[in-house]
């Protein structure tokens, strides 16, 4: 029995060093990057920027970007839930992640169980804009005509569970009042629609609105997040909260994730490298040009990161059945 305890004990010790090994020397190969959106948009640009911040962290491996859209997000957190879980394979997701398991009645994967969370990136702000031939001028007038215009109004969105869907679902709850909401296939066609008149309101990230907002092709009337933005375009908007509509905050976040299963050792790197990335002057300074917010508190930790998202995921799923807006 102690030859055999002995020989088991010996397999076990060579097994963890040969493990330690290996996240000793990770990353010993390019490391890629799922983003499961299409390239050049919001999400895809956070990628980018991020991954030429993390290469120098990560002993300058390359670090390759990988499109794998549809289905809102999910096919490409899918493929990255399935992926060897050694860390070469990360995902980059955004609040898309926390609204899929109500959105979608069938889903492939767990968000809490699926991934190992490496950290938190950034928000984005969104802010409720509306045609330029609006009455309304500021939120207060904004209001008055919502409500003297019940039954006829038009909020766009750019697709069944994109961001500007959620908000504009979370803001008709907040306000008490139903509104025709539109889905088209992305931002652009909503946005044109909008610039044409042929619809009344969008709820977007300011990735998407801020150049209309400056060119005054649009109105602008609040922000949604809990703070009034320091944008030289945006600063004199007032946050939802402040124009009366109490408690709403709402940003577009991004975390980075691996599959179930990667080695503590190999998430504790890419966590390291991610916190290293976020400091960096020059991804900064992208983020900032567009409108994002870089996460400096708990949240870039895993664990805090994931007890945000849980919240994230109980806090948009009664919103999402009370509408019952499904994607499939």
């Amino acid at each position: 029995m102690k030859i055999l305890q002995t020989a088991l004990s010996a397999v076990a010790a060579t097994a963890f060093a040969l493990g330690s090994t290996a996240a000793f020397a990770y990353p010993d190969k390019p490391v890629t990057i799922v983003v499961p959106f299409a390239a050049g948009g919001p999400t895809d640009k956070v990628a980018r920027d991020l991954a030429e911040a993390m290469r120098g962290p990560l002993g300058n491996q390359p670090i390759v970007i990988e499109n794998v859209g549809g289905a809102g997000g999910t096919l490409g957190a899918a493929r990255v839930a399935k992926a060897a879980n050694d860390g070469h394979t990360l995902l980059l997701h955004h609040i898309g992640l926390a609204t899929a398991p109500a959105l979608y009645r069938s889903l492939s994967f767990k968000p809490l169980e699926d991934f190992e969370f490496a950290g938190m990136i950034n928000e984005v702000p969104m802010t409720l804009i509306g045609r330029s031939t609006l009455p309304a001028n500021n939120y207060a007038e904004l209001s008055k005509w919502l409500n003297d215009n019940k039954g006829k109004i038009n909020l766009a969105n750019a697709g069944i569970g994109a961001a500007s869907h959620l908000c504009g679902l979370l803001f008709q709850q907040a306000v008490q009042i139903d509104m025709a909401t539109i889905p088209y296939k992305g931002t652009g066609p909503a946005m044109t629609d909008l610039l044409g008149g042929q619809v009344d309101l969008m709820c977007d990230q300011t990735t998407n609105t801020t150049s209309q907002i400056e060119s005054g092709k649009v109105k602008a009337f609040a922000v949604t997040t809990s703070k009034r933005l320091t944008t030289p375009a945006l600063r004199a908007l007032p946050t939802l909260d402040e124009a009366g509509v109490k408690g709403f905050n709402v940003s577009v976040w991004h975390g980075l994730y691996a599959p179930k299963g990667t080695p503590k050792a190999v998430v504790d790197k890419v966590n390291a490298a991610l916190k290293t990335a976020l400091k960096d002057p020059e991804f900064v300074k992208r983020q900032e040009a567009l409108g994002a917010v870089i996460v400096t508190d708990a949240r870039t930790n895993g664990a805090d990161h994931k007890k945000f998202v849980e919240a994230e995921i109980a806090k948009w799923a009664p919103v999402i059945r009370a509408a019952g807006q499904y994607a499939d």
